[in-house]
């Protein structure tokens, strides 16, 4: 007898369907066989699915068991195909019957010895396969369920054990559907370690910061050690706005695919603050490997991505960032495929203006040769520099400012921000996947960046002056827009310009 039962692949964060044939035959010895080019972790469900349903109370055949994953040239990957393998077998022996009920039903689930099922990575992207394919419902784990109960338009069905699913198809107990989670209802401010009222001194630097917050733009701190560098950095999810529902969607599907979400979570309601130490490798900072998972570029999606001691990153890792910090996305391409990860992230870099730190310092002697400074220097390269947006000296702070108290707090700060970002949000509304000032491509810019007779002879000046590359331009027009924004003006005005121009002197 044949069954067949709907499951999902994923492949990145794209899902795909697969179906689960089950065939129990009434001839030929008794086997278990799995084909459709399972992996090692679909390969052992034969083990788990045997033990799971004699756990249970049921009976496994003692017949010639055939499982097909459909389509056969896709490679199946992770343990999520246990439950629709059991399910599959105890209806093509005749052990229970559907009647119906997996009609149009998607089943997902990794299945313990005793049955239980499991806490199972991707199932937000079960969720959002099923609505836009039109499936009516979903049987997953009850520890994740709350991933797909986000989603509008399905029945989310959790499920307990086997021992539950079986009652529910027999009709002796149904299984009561989770209820809608509101996002918006679980959103919340991130937790910072330092209020930006407790960094002394470092006007400017805070400025700079809530000018990147208020337009998501890639910044570098130069400065010598205990100047606050870290401290700033650290104090910046503080001012940051939460997450719209529709960002929150964008950064969980990437948690949910890799298991970084916890049993019962239901959604990632905090901006990402991604901090990765210096020695990481490219695989670990961009993504990648025989599997290719993401990296922490794509883990700070939408959020907040920290290099202390940038200079200290091998020069690769860095250099393999250009594409990513332009098209706000990496792609790993692999003999087998080509993978996509969302990658728009806001960059606080922080470095020392030597090998020593002490450069230029006006209390202690810097130790370093011309040379070392200039190989130093050189460990980032030009293309990296041209695209980050506000460059921002952290001086030493003297010891009259360290009694002295900060005017503003981060809960102040970060309202200034909020208004800025709604501002952003109603003017970006009508376009896709475009939340930030700094996410603009040049027609956005030639939009919404216009300047008047002064603003371009300025322009001009700067760039017959600076020797200023395009990208640089456009750069600092969207800084002015969001000057602009902060100081709730509806047109870039010639001191908006100027403040936007000094943060592009390099530093480093």
């Amino acid at each position: 007898m044949l069954a067949k039962v709907y499951s999902v692949a994923h492949i990145g964060l794209i899902s795909v369907s697969v179906e689960v044939e089950v065939d129990v035959a009434s001839l030929g010895f008794p086997s278990f066989n799995i084909v459709g080019l399972p992996s090692k972790a679909v390969e052992e469900a034969k083990e788990r699915v045997k033990t799971a349903i004699v756990n249970t109370g049921c009976s496994f055949p003692q017949k010639k068991i055939t499982v097909n994953l459909a389509p056969a040239d896709l490679a199946k990957e992770g343990s999520c195909y246990d439950l629709p393998i059991a399910l599959g077998i105890l209806l093509a022996s005749g052990e229970i019957a559907a009647n119906g009920q997996l009609d149009n039903a998607i089943v997902y689930g990794e299945l313990s010895l005793d049955g239980t099922v499991r806490h199972t990575k991707g199932v937000l992207l079960v969720g959002i396969f099923a609505q836009r394919n039109r499936y009516k419902k979903v049987f997953v784990p009850k520890n994740s369920s709350r991933e797909a109960a986000v989603i509008d338009g399905i029945q989310v069905l959790p499920v307990i054990n086997l021992a539950s699913l079986i009652a529910h198809l027999t009709g002796i107990k149904k299984i009561k559907p989770a209820s809608k989670v509101i996002i918006d209802k679980l959103m919340r401010d991130a937790d910072s370690e330092f209020d930006f009222s407790e960094v002394l001194g470092q006007e400017q630097a805070k400025r700079a910061l809530t000018i990147a917050a208020a337009g998501s733009h890639n910044i570098l701190m130069s400065g010598p050690p205990g100047s606050g560098k870290t401290m700033l950095a650290r104090a910046l999810p503080g001012i940051l706005p939460p997450l719209t529902s529709k960002e929150a969607l964008e950064v969980t599907r990437i948690y949910s695919a890799i298991g970084l979400l916890s049993p019962g979570e239901s959604i990632v309601s905090i901006r990402p603050f991604r901090f990765p130490h210096h020695s990481s490798s490219l695989v670990g900072l961009i993504g990648g490997g025989s599997k290719p998972m993401p990296g922490e570029i794509s883990l700070a999606h939408l959020g907040v991505m920290f290099l202390d001691e940038m200079a200290e990153f091998p020069r690769s890792v860095l250099e393999s960032m250009r594409q990513p910090m332009e098209d706000g996305k990496v792609v790993i391409s692999r003999a087998a495929g080509r993978i996509e990860y969302p990658a728009v992230f806001l960059l606080v870099a922080a470095v020392n203006p030597c090998p020593c730190g002490y450069l230029n310092h006006p209390k202690r002697q810097c130790q370093c040769s011309l040379r070392q400074i200039e190989r130093y220097k050189r460990r980032i390269s030009g293309p990296i520099l041209d695209r980050i947006d506000l460059f921002i000296n952290v001086p030493f702070v003297e010891a009259e400012k360290l009694e002295g108290s900060s005017p503003d707090t981060s809960k102040e700060i970060r309202k200034r921000v909020l208004s800025a970002r709604q501002i952003q949000t109603e003017r970006f509304a009508s376009y896709q996947n475009i939340y930030t000032n700094s996410q603009m491509k040049n027609k956005h810019v030639k939009l919404f960046c216009q300047l008047n007779e002064e603003g371009k002879k300025l322009m001009r000046l700067a760039v017959e002056k600076h020797a200023l590359s395009t990208r640089s331009y456009f750069r600092i027009l969207k800084i002015a827009r969001t000057i602009a924004d902060l100081n709730n003006e509806k047109n870039i005005k010639l001191e908006h310009l100027a403040e936007a121009l000094q943060y592009r002197m390099r530093v480093f």
